[in-house]
């Protein structure tokens, strides 16, 4: 007997299209993609993002983009015209990157302060945000100290990865922060998760959302197990930007 629904693991996946080799085409049909299987959100790059939030209106599936990614090294400055711009698009969830060259200084003051004044922004506006550790570049006391920051700020996830450094989510990473992150913060998990099983298995851990590509995969898997019939997808109308 299957221990999941259908909307169990779709709600549980954010479709990444971040990829910055993806045409304008690639997008639409990604987007088209998460709408057909009810995903939780599409991550999109961030000039698509006020298309993609007009191709979800109606729908389930949440639009949102990143801010200061992939490297987290943009000033809190850009980092917030970034916030407001990607609001102003129509975002509802926000994928900020930590300064991560202020973390590996230890200079906390200036880390707690770079992901308030997003989170803060992104709140007034209604909206939530995950704050992208990027643990691939940090040892355990510094990502302890990040769930603190974060607990203390009252951001909405932690993030382990952008997807795009040397390794993605860890099972113990993910243990990690769903310990050290108050239980009111939400703990998502990015990079390395490629199946089903995989999915299930960081479930298991508290995990609550999936940035992934493959979610088409996925999703098949999910509802043949489940004897559910097929996704057939549909044809995006591709427009332009």
């Amino acid at each position: 007997m299957s221990t999941f629904t259908y909307l169990d693991v779709a709600k549980m996946i954010d479709h990444s299209l971040l990829n910055p080799t993806l045409t304008a085409v690639d997008l639409e049909q990604g987007i088209q993609l998460a709408k057909d299987y009810d995903a939780a959100s599409v991550c999109i790059l961030p000039y698509a993002l006020k298309r993609c939030a007009g191709l979800l209106q109606g729908t389930t599936v949440k639009a949102s983009t990143t801010i200061g990614f992939p490297h987290g090294g943009h000033t809190t400055a850009i980092k917030l015209a970034e916030t407001k711009q990607a609001l102003a698009d129509g975002g509802e969830e926000l994928d900020m990157v930590v300064n991560i060259s202020q973390v590996l200084s230890g200079n906390w003051d200036y880390v707690a302060q770079d992901i308030r004044a997003v989170v803060e922004e992104t709140h007034a506006a209604g909206q939530k945000v995950k704050v992208i550790f990027e643990n691939a570049y940090l040892n355990d006391d510094q990502k302890i100290r990040l769930c603190e920051i974060c607990s203390e700020i009252g951001a909405d996830w932690v993030k382990t990865s952008t997807g795009y450094a040397p390794t993605g989510a860890t099972h113990a990473d993910l243990i990690l922060m769903r310990k050290h992150a108050a239980p009111h913060i939400q703990v998502k998990a990015a990079g390395g998760v490629r199946d089903l099983d995989a999915l299930l298995a960081v479930r298991a851990l508290g995990v609550t959302r999936c940035g992934a590509t493959r979610t088409a995969t996925m999703l098949d898997d999910a509802r043949l197990r489940l004897g559910l019939p097929p996704i057939v997808s549909t044809k995006a109308e591709v427009a332009g930007y």
